[in-house]
């Protein structure tokens, strides 16, 4: 069951999902949704190296990734990502809707999730991610 109590069933295989957050509560909480959604979880990082050492052994179809855990240069970093994982879906998790919104798409993100967003929102954003992914 997701986070609003209906029963959620994905075909083949579980969309695995990597959570890069220096916050351990908040690592917490996106498992709990993760869970939730029958996504697996393929690692976790509280730090921008540690992100960068096991993402891409992690086989990862979606990376969620702090803003405030990039370096100084978010595009420079979102680049390494993407040729370390080239195929992995980026949402970056942003803690204010201002600049930051823009300046993650801008960045090279695919998209983001505010963190002051409900659990059943991130869920939903999280399943039409997974869905886009099961098309390819």
């Amino acid at each position: 069951m997701d986070v609003a109590g209906e029963f959620v069933s994905y075909d083949r295989g579980m969309t695995r999902v990597y959570i890069a957050d220096a916050k351990t509560e908040e690592r917490s909480a996106l498992r709990l949704v993760l869970q939730d959604l029958r996504m697996d979880i393929a690692g976790e990082a509280s730090d921008w190296a540690t992100t960068l050492m096991l993402m891409p052994v992690s086989r990862t179809d979606i990376l969620l990734v702090d803003w405030d855990l990039l370096p100084n240069s978010p595009t420079s970093a979102l680049d390494t990502l993407r040729k370390a994982c080239p195929a992995a879906i980026i949402i970056i998790l942003i803690s204010h809707l201002d600049a930051r919104q823009q300046a993650a798409l801008s960045a090279g993100a695919d998209a983001f999730i505010s963190k002051g967003e409900s659990p059943d929102r991130v869920a939903e954003r999280l399943r039409s991610v997974a869905a886009g992914i099961r098309k390819r």
